[in-house]
């Protein structure tokens, strides 16, 4: 029987890249000269943290990254959960954006919620942090991707594993 895996993962390297591009953009800017503005990426804890002066340099590194990460991987920034600005000694902040990777249960749940109730005729279960959907016919698997896509655009997903 045909299925295929939903997954939530992101292409670390298209990251890395993007940060870097985003780092560099930063230090040939003439108004972030002579400041702490910096964008550093933590691989092992999947943390990206933002250095600046104050919030409104916060806010400009996110205007410069933000779009960079957009260009190397769509929907890249619906994974990131901002934590709070912290202020650092003196007047100089910091904020740590986690990233979210793989499907937690309760979104999961939700999507296998929506699957059951689209009368398809296919199984969904959660396997970890993916979600295996089985069906009879490759067609019925491919409108329940279209399904999918149309209905849940506040999270990145991808559609893989598709077996015949």
């Amino acid at each position: 029987m045909p299925s295929f895996d939903v997954v939530s993962e992101a292409d670390i390297v298209a990251l890395k890249n993007a940060i870097d591009v985003a780092g560099r953009q930063i230090g040939n800017r003439y108004d972030f000269k002579g400041t702490s503005a910096a964008v550093e990426f933590n691989e092992k804890d999947k943390l990206i943290t933002l250095h600046g002066d104050s919030d409104f340099q916060l806010d400009q590194i996110k205007a410069i990254l933000f779009p960079e990460m957009e260009k190397k991987e769509k929907d890249s920034t619906k994974r990131l959960d901002a934590k709070e600005v912290q202020k650092i000694s003196g007047n100089k902040v910091k904020q740590v954006l986690g990233l979210k990777l793989g499907i937690d249960q309760e979104r999961a749940k939700d999507i296998v919620r929506l699957i059951k109730d689209s009368k398809l005729k296919v199984q969904a279960t959660i396997q970890g942090d993916t979600v295996r959907v089985t069906g009879a016919k490759r067609d019925i698997l491919q409108e329940v991707i279209a399904l999918l896509r149309q209905k849940i655009t506040d999270f990145p997903l991808q559609y893989n594993n598709f077996r015949d």
